[in-house]
């Protein structure tokens, strides 16, 4: 194990803290390669995951969807194994594998029992650093991706958000889906595949995170063993392409669909603002935090407009997201944007009742300590915490940013979002 590697510990709450998140613990390799873990030693398994912090947003123009098909095709086999073994692997020692692509980043993680960590860091290893990319498995794998494609085109409430962005972010990497299009997925070559893995595959870019019942010094010394020797980007990484916020424009648009329902998506783009973060999070709780949150009271059952209404908010590097999606009836689609606006305008989140505050920071702490139960979301937010923060934040830190949220941070966020003026609508109205 090399001697240079920067190690750090923090998180460590005393016995008994209710919101103990165990020992987290910090170090970096010294070609850049960050290792995070979380000791958890109630559980029996580990779960490992590698990240990239390179999603759509880093696709070329012209190969949308190149980030999310290469975290397919390193599936198809490696120099050691072919995609039979790596699926066997560690699934015949009880485990899984899995990945996923964002806008921003790529997670491929593995969760196992913890004899088999090494055989996860080795399976990882081989995957991020050797996949062979055969041309008859890149061949069916892009119909695999079509039918993926195919399946957000067959569902309204998906595909509303698609093209919702694509409005929101013209000419910019942000408007393209994730998976890309049936054009820009059968346009991908090898060689693609191979220039934005050295651009973007590269221990700077790159967070090792693991969850369980695991020994940090081990869990050091495999990165080392698997990573170690990796190689600093051996091409240019070019800048993240920002969104100027201020250059947002509001939109109306109405589409006549193959839908039986109305789809309603409303929504709008703001800058970056940390300081309005744990205010935005108590908002969007009170606005959809459940069977007693606003729109579930106003929208379904104060006025039986619709099945499902929900809020959801995106906190990327340079902007936040914000939208209301809802479903009703094509003859109920005016009054619906009639009582979402009058929400905004009236004193309900400008005048917020602390009562309502109270409630919503109660079932976010509440979310916070039950999902400390579930490993996977342990190690998503170890990582994504250091990716978008900078820094690891423990959960009773979270708590007490939680906490402090008051009527006058939750009406600060709310103005910030400049709901109704800003509001974008989309519209997808059943033509038959």
């Amino acid at each position: 194990m090399r001697k240079n590697i920067v190690s750090t510990s923090a998180g460590a709450s005393p016995p008994g803290e209710p919101l103990s998140a165990g020992i987290i613990r910090s170090a970096t390799l010294p070609n850049g390669l960050r290792i995070l873990s979380n000791h958890v030693p109630y559980v029996h398994s580990v779960t490992l995951g590698v990240w990239i912090d390179a999603g759509s947003r880093e696709d070329p123009q012209g190969l949308e969807g190149l980030a999310h098909f290469i975290e397919h095709a390193v599936f198809k086999g490696t120099r050691k194994r072919d995609y039979v073994e790596i699926a066997r692997c560690i699934e015949q020692t009880g485990g899984y594998i899995d990945a996923w692509t964002t806008k921003e980043q790529t997670c491929i993680y593995v969760r196992c029992l913890q004899e088999h960590l090494a055989l996860a860091f080795d399976l990882l290893a081989d995957l991020v650093r050797n996949p062979v990319f055969p041309a008859g498995e890149l061949d069916k794998e892009k119909d695999v991706v079509l039918e993926e494609i195919a399946g957000v085109d067959d569902t309204p409430e998906e595909l509303i958000f698609e093209d919702f962005d694509r409005r929101s972010f013209p000419g910019h990497p942000l408007a393209t889906p994730i998976l890309g299009t049936g054009e820009s997925v059968g346009r991908l070559a090898e060689a693609d595949l191979r220039g934005f893995m050295a651009r973007h595959y590269v221990p700077g870019k790159m967070i090792v995170a693991a969850v369980g019942n695991i020994n940090h010094g081990e869990l050091e010394k495999l990165a080392d063993a698997c990573f170690g020797d990796m190689a600093p980007a051996t091409a240019d990484v070019p800048a993240r392409a920002l969104f100027d916020a201020g250059s947002y424009k509001p939109f109306r648009a109405t589409l006549k669909k193959s839908v039986c329902q109305a789809q309603i998506l409303l929504g709008t783009v703001i800058p970056r603002t940390d300081r309005h973060y744990w205010g935005l999070m108590v908002l969007n709780t009170m606005l959809s935090g459940g069977m007693s949150s606003i729109l579930n009271l106003e929208l379904r059952e104060k006025r039986g407009l619709v099945y499902q209404a929900y809020s959801s908010m995106t906190f990327l590097d340079d902007i936040t997201t914000f939208n209301i999606y809802a479903g009703t009836d094509k003859g109920k689609t005016a009054t619906t944007l009639e009582t979402i606006a009058e929400l905004f305008s009236a004193s309900t989140l400008r005048e917020p009742d602390p009562a309502e505050i109270a409630a919503a920071k109660s079932k976010m702490l509440g979310s916070l300590i039950m999902g400390m139960e579930k490993m996977t979301r342990r190690m998503s937010n170890l990582a994504q915490d250091l990716l978008y923060f900078g820094t690891l934040i423990t959960p009773a830190e979270k708590a007490e940013l939680i906490e402090s949220v008051d009527a006058a941070a939750v009406a600060a966020a709310t103005e910030s979002l400049g709901v109704p003026t800003l509001l974008s609508t989309l519209v997808y109205k059943p033509s038959r």
